[in-house]
């Protein structure tokens, strides 16, 4: 065995960090558990970012991994790395409020897929974390069960839906959580609490067992640490399940395999139609940085311009809303003030959509998608923009409910997540900088379809450049 790591140092580690320690024998699992569990106890009553906590299951967990490990039997990739997951994901027979009023007592009799194939490789589940109600908001505010505050500075927003899983990866409280992104509720709580985040292709990872937003733009991906981390867990997620008819039977590469660390020859489109359009400046100016950094290290770097992006903007919401509309049909009827009021008026303004507009912004999703491609990708590898086009906002002034004038503000976080969803293209969000409040700002890496390995070796490489990722909020 190795020389142990300090217990001091347990919460710094990364994912891969910590389950690689442990695949060495220099930490146990046990350890591991304790001092996440122990920080969570201690900081968490200010992150408001745990449901409910599975301490002694969890423990029990890392006690049998540490037998195993001394016995000499396999052990798996994510062993020993304690997680907590958005609660929308389905584990039989234990409750899974998916952040409503309305599911505050439900016991699912399945298991998600991921959840499965997480336990499979080892992972440590210690429990669930806050979300938006329904996971249906892009700045984490839920009326239920308190909002969830950003650990760079409390009155700020953690980003949305997925906000206990990126508030509590950037406060250390463990090394990985799922989150779900279907207008950007992975990349938004990455960028807003200064962590990674992968939305995968469409259809990349099973839905199986996980509570439904929106059928043709829901996705299942990580809230991590690092690039590397996101390779280790989507390697383990990712593939065809029987259980989800709609999951792609495309080939898993190995997303860690491709990491090469380097940035040379890497051809970067920067789409600035739209996404840079109304940008506040220390945005653009860590943005611009970022890609002086990435040249600075190989990377070219050519400016695009993509006039479909106003044609998706506009079908983005409009397809998600309707099918939110048609998935919460009987609860609306039965139990409408159970719902908070940003949420009721989101789902009834699907009610009020026409058909003939739902069916064409289906339709058009496959030419608007070839047309992006070719307007932004053909000739490169990815396309990046700034992942949310303002500064971190307060909870008080993206509260809507509250106040309506706080609508656009509201709406403005996920300007630049939301295509990509109806695109369906793999996309990551990573740290890369700090604004003069010292909140963070993210870099959003796009690329064609399943090409997942290409934005994760891309951010990886960025990530080896640059310390962003490494930096710790002080609660």
């Amino acid at each position: 065995m190795n020389a142990p790591i300090s217990s001091s140092d347990l919460t710094a580690l990364s994912m891969t960090e910590a389950a690689d320690a442990f695949a060495r024998g220099e930490v146990a699992a046990e350890a591991l558990v304790h001092a996440s569990l122990d920080r969570i106890r201690a900081l968490d009553g200010k992150v408001n970012s745990v449901i409910r906590l599975e301490g002694d299951a969890a423990l029990a967990a890392a006690r049998a991994q540490d037998q195993a490990r001394s016995a000499g039997r396999p052990l798996g990739k994510l062993a020993g790395a304690p997680m907590m997951h958005k609660d929308m994901y389905y584990r039989a027979g234990q409750v899974t409020t998916c952040g409503s009023k309305i599911r505050r007592d439900f016991r699912p009799t399945v298991t998600a897929t991921v959840l499965d194939r997480l336990d499979a490789a080892g992972a440590i589940d210690m429990g669930t974390l806050n979300m938006a109600e329904f996971a249906q908001n892009p700045t984490g505010h839920n009326r239920h069960f308190g909002d969830c505050h950003n650990p760079w500075n409390l009155a700020y927003c953690t980003g949305g839906s997925s906000s206990g899983s990126g508030a509590g990866v950037a406060a250390r409280f463990f090394t990985a959580a799922l989150g779900s992104d279907t207008g950007g509720s992975i990349r938004l709580p990455a960028t807003l609490c200064g962590v990674t985040g992968l939305k995968a292709t469409q259809t990349r990872v099973s839905r199986h067992g996980v509570m439904p937003l929106s059928f043709s733009a829901d996705n299942v991906g990580p809230l991590v640490r690092t690039a590397r981390d996101a390779a280790r867990f989507m390697a383990v997620i990712s593939g065809h399940d029987p259980k989800d008819p709609t999951s792609a039977r495309e080939a898993v590469p190995d997303y860690e395999a491709a990491l090469t660390g380097s940035l040379k020859g890497l051809k970067v489109a920067v789409c600035e139609t739209y996404f840079c359009e109304g940008a506040d400046q220390p945005v653009l100016a860590a943005f611009e940085a970022a890609l002086a950094a990435m040249q600075a290290a190989g990377a070219s770097i050519t400016r695009v311009k993509a006039p479909s992006l106003k044609a998706i903007n506009a079908y983005t919401a409009m397809v998600s809303r309707v099918e939110g509309a048609a998935i919460h049909a009987n609860w609306m009827r039965e139990y409408p003030a159970d719902y908070a009021i940003h949420l009721s008026a989101r789902l009834f303004g699907g009610y009020a959509m026409p058909g003939h507009l739902y069916v064409e912004g289906l339709a058009r999703r496959g030419p608007l998608l070839r047309q992006f491609v070719a307007e932004a990708l053909t000739g490169f590898d990815v396309v990046a923009t700034p992942t949310v086009k303002t500064q971190v906002p307060t909870l008080a002034e993206t509260d809507i409910d509250a106040d309506t004038a706080n609508w656009h503000r509201f709406m403005a976080v996920s300007a630049n997540t939301r295509p990509f969803n109806y695109l369906g293209l793999p996309t990551i969000s990573i740290p890369c900088g700090f604004d003069d409040r010292g909140l963070p700002v993210g870099l959003q890496l796009a690329a064609r379809p399943f090409a997942e390995a290409t934005v994760l070796r891309a951010a990886d490489a960025y990530q080896q450049i640059t310390d962003w990722h490494r930096r710790a909020p002080k609660l």
